[in-house]
This record gives structure tokens, sequence and C-alpha cells, in this order.
């Protein structure tokens, strides 16, 4: 128990080393010299470690005898932490006001300019208000179409106001007919091929509407099951060629730029972060937080790591060329060898 306590107290100074925002709310230290408290972001000039102790809570350090700085002010809410109890309660909102809310109704809700409210929502979320509220709504359809008797009591259940406001949005990234969704995607055909590469084994699976899954393994039976956990209810075939699978397998082993269509799916965040990361060349590297800031959210680094960490369909969307901002390589779905040895070759190509 004390071993632990030391691992926690030493990674809790670590952060105020580091002066880490991200942990502001989570513990305070206090410093014994000074009877002092502080937020770990605190600007002050840094104690020595042999007089900090650290409190869970700033009562616990009020009740210890410390007073709170009057600097960094730990007693308040956090302006950040603020803003996120805000864009969180604006999200339930979104998810429950009647379909015809706008915006600003949401902004009033909250006491909160319209413009304003927009500017912060896109900047904790990634996409607009309305773009989250489709998404919702999208996702929403999606589940009532394996519940529901029918595809328009599905429509209507998901809070549409006619079905073909659903046809219009979230029937076309369903990658399949409604009906064949309500069934769980059954009897829908998949086909794939399975090729060697430099990296082991490759398996390049399509749609009529596009590739939808390009994933590495060391044998063909380990990426053959990427595909049946992701398409359980489809009519998965094997076949030997087809156009799709010569054009990937020379991206992957010749790294370029393919015009190869795509039959994927993901949240608005998602589809905006794999479109940015097809702007990132072969033999250049960009970082989470470059990624963020380039989608205008530059908060958002995290949920960046986790578009790339969702990405279906290797090297066609280049998450390997993401690194983390000390040029770590960080994650990679299909393991991190593969990811050096991808970067590797394209900075010799």
């Amino acid at each position: 128990m004390i071993a632990k306590q030391r691992s926690t107290d030493e990674s809790r100074w670590q952060a105020v080393v580091r002066r880490d925002r991200g942990l502001d709310g989570q513990f305070v230290y206090a410093v014994r010299t000074t009877g002092v408290f502080c937020r770990p972001s605190c600007a002050s000039r840094l104690p020595l470690r042999k007089n900090v102790e650290f409190f869970a809570t700033t009562s616990d350090a009020i009740n210890a005898g410390y007073r709170a700085c009057l600097r960094c002010r730990p007693g308040r809410i956090d302006p950040r932490q603020q803003s996120t109890r805000l864009v969180v309660r604006a999200c339930r909102l979104l998810e429950n006001l009647d379909a015809t809310a706008k915006s600003a109704d949401v902004a009033d809700r909250i006491g909160l300019s319209r413009h304003y409210f927009q500017r912060l929502f896109k900047q904790q979320m990634g996409v607009t208000p309305q773009e989250y509220r489709r998404r919702i709504r999208a996702e929403r359809a999606k589940r009532e179409l394996t519940a529901a008797t029918s595809v328009t009591d599905a429509v209507y259940a998901a809070g549409y106001s006619s079905s073909s406001r659903f046809y219009d949005g979230p029937a076309r990234e369903l990658g399949m007919p409604p009906r064949a969704a309500r069934t769980g995607a059954s009897k829908q055909p998949v086909r794939y091929a399975v090729r060697a590469c430099f990296l082991g084994r490759v398996l390049i699976a399509w749609t009529d509407r596009g590739v939808c899954e390009v994933a590495f393994g060391e044998s063909e039976d380990d990426v053959a099951q990427v595909l049946l956990r992701r398409f359980p209810k489809a009519v998965i075939e094997q076949t030997a060629a087809h156009a799709w699978v010569d054009a990937v397998l020379e991206a992957v082993e010749r790294p370029r730029a393919v015009d190869i269509p795509l039959d994927i799916q993901g949240t608005a965040f998602q589809q905006r972060v794999w479109r940015e990361l097809r702007k990132t060349p072969a033999g250049q590297t960009r970082t989470y937080t470059e990624i963020a800031c380039a989608l205008g959210a530059p908060h958002s680094a995290r949920a960046v790591a986790r578009a790339c960490a969702t990405n279906p369909v290797a090297v066609l969307i280049p998450c390997h060329r993401v690194v983390r901002s000390d040029g770590d390589l960080a994650g990679y779905r299909w393991g991190l060898r593969r990811k050096k040895e991808l970067l590797q070759r394209e900075q010799m190509d």
C-alpha cells in the first residue's frame, strides 16, 4: 500500500513539474514551507520535492491547515472544466430535444450566445452542433433498424419527420440497403483476397461500393478473423483477384496516393480526421495535435488518436504517418513494428 502511494505521489509530482493543466481538478499539491496549496498547473516557482505533499481535494488541503494559492486559485472551478461541462450539457440537449430545435435554442438553454456556443462546441467536439445531432440521429436510426418491424417504424422512432429525410442522410451511410441493415447485414456480399507483402499478410476486402477493409496480420487466418468479426452476418467470399486488390497492394509496397473508392463508415469527426490524414504525403509525418489544429479543434488530439485507431483501411488512410508531439510512434492498430517499417520505406522511396 505504501509503495502504491509513493508511485501515485511520484506521478503527481511529475505532473507538477510539467505544470500539467490536464490534471487540474484531479488533485492539489501543498508546500509545507509556505503553507499554500496549488493546482498542478500553477505558474509559481517550483518548490523542493521534499517540501511537497499531495491531496485529492481542496477540502483535504484546507483541513490539513493549508490555504489556497492566490495565483492559481485552486478553489475556483477551472474555466476549461466549466466549458467542458457546458458542452456535455449541450450534447445531452442535442440528443433529446425535438428535431426542429436549432443550435440557437440550445445556446439559450445553456446561457451562451449563439456564435460563442458554435465556436466552443466545435473547439471541444471537432464538429458543429448540427453535425453532431445528425450523427446521433443516424446512429439511433441504425439501432432502430435492427429491432423495428419495418424501416418506416425505425425512421420515425429515430426522430425523423419523414422517410425522405432519412434516405437523404444516414441511409447513404449504411453501406447497404436499410432493410439489410435491419437484419444485421445478413447475406450482404463482402469479397476479399489475402496477399503476401513485406509486412506479412495483407487482407483487402470490398463491397460493391468500394474497399471496406485493409488489415495486416501474420497469417491468413489472423486477417480473415478481422473480417468475420466486423461482418458477422455477411456473405463473405474469398476471391482470387480484383483491380482494387492490385492497386492496394501496390500502395503498400510502393507508397503513393491511390484513387480507390472506399466503403467505410464513421462518426462525423472520424470522417473529418480520415480526410485530413489523406492529405499527408508519403515520407512525411504529422502529430496528433497538428491534425487537430488543421481541423479547427486544437484540443482534440486524443479524439484524433481514437479516430486513427478505428481506421479500417490501413495505408489507404495513412494513420501510420501520425506521431506524438515528441516524435514517438505511439500506437498503431496493426502493430508498432509495421508502423515503423512503413515509415522507413516511405522515407527511402
